[in-house]
């Protein structure tokens, strides 16, 4: 398959070490894309989940190989901890294997745009007595999980392409949808208040690309749910990338090469 080239790639939440990762998905992603800077914007190893329990199989390890290769081969790696592994922000300033850890980061677009990188935790006290953190807490959550693997499960055998059944669930929440506006236009103010033209995050597990104000609010979204991913190309235009729907495509095309959707969101 041939590379796509990208100039920034921004990837978040992938949670290595527990059964909802999708990281089948994300190990195609990698081996078939290429970019000049790969920011990993917190959540990549579940090292909160891995305390309880801890699934990890081979397509884990070579998520983590894929990341390293890509550093070594030149692609400027950053690592930006998230909630979920932030006991990787003990070693912020430092580098793993070409890796640098971060705690954040100014990202300046090929057309001149200034965005702050975060993980976008450090919002969660603005939205915290909201109606998601009670919906999909740390109970009901996880069981939406369970359900989308099983859902899923059915609908490989039958042939069908992967489809977010936790993500359809929260979508019909009327509290889920207030929380993630408010967490949206708490993002876009933090990055007005610093003059950036934008604050590009992840931690909600909702892709999405939203002008607030004249600030650009940009979600990678996840590796669990919705396998997708913040691309920028040459010019500085930031786009979203729905990998599942691409992999998918494929295999149901019988191997046909289909091009990869990329959903021109920019405001």
């Amino acid at each position: 398959m041939t590379s796509l080239r990208f100039r920034s790639i921004f990837i978040s939440d992938v949670h290595l070490g527990t059964r909802d990762c999708r990281a089948d998905f994300l190990v195609d992603f990698l081996e078939s894309t290429e970019s000049e800077f790969l920011y990993l914007v917190g959540d990549i190893v579940d090292l909160w989940a891995m305390r309880r329990s801890v699934h990890w199989p081979p397509s884990h390890t070579r998520v983590l190989q894929l990341i390293f290769e890509k550093a070594q081969n030149g692609c400027q790696v950053v690592y930006i901890p998230g909630n979920h592994d932030e006991i990787l922000r003990d070693f912020v300033g430092t580098e793993i294997n070409g890796v640098k850890i971060l705690r954040d980061a100014e990202h300046r677009t090929n057309d001149g745009r200034r965005f702050f990188v975060s993980h976008g935790d450090e919002f969660d006290t603005f939205v915290r007595h909201n109606g998601l953190l009670r919906v999909v807490g740390d109970g009901i959550y996880p069981f939406l999980l369970m359900l989308n693997r099983g859902f899923n499960g059915l609908r490989r055998r039958f042939g069908r392409p992967y489809w977010s059944l936790a993500s359809f669930i929260k979508s019909k929440v009327g509290n889920a949808r207030r929380y993630m506006e408010k967490y949206e236009t708490a993002v876009a103010r933090a990055a007005a208040s610093q003059d950036y033209d934008g604050h590009i995050c992840g931690h909600i597990h909702k892709a999405g690309i939203v002008s607030r104000d004249g600030i650009l609010y940009c979600n990678d979204g996840d590796w669990v749910e919705h396998c997708t991913a913040l691309v920028e190309d040459e010019d500085g235009r930031l786009n979203l990338l729905h990998w599942a729907d691409r992999k998918q495509i494929e295999q149901v095309s019988e191997g046909m090469a289909v091009e990869a959707a990329l959903i021109p969101l920019t405001a």
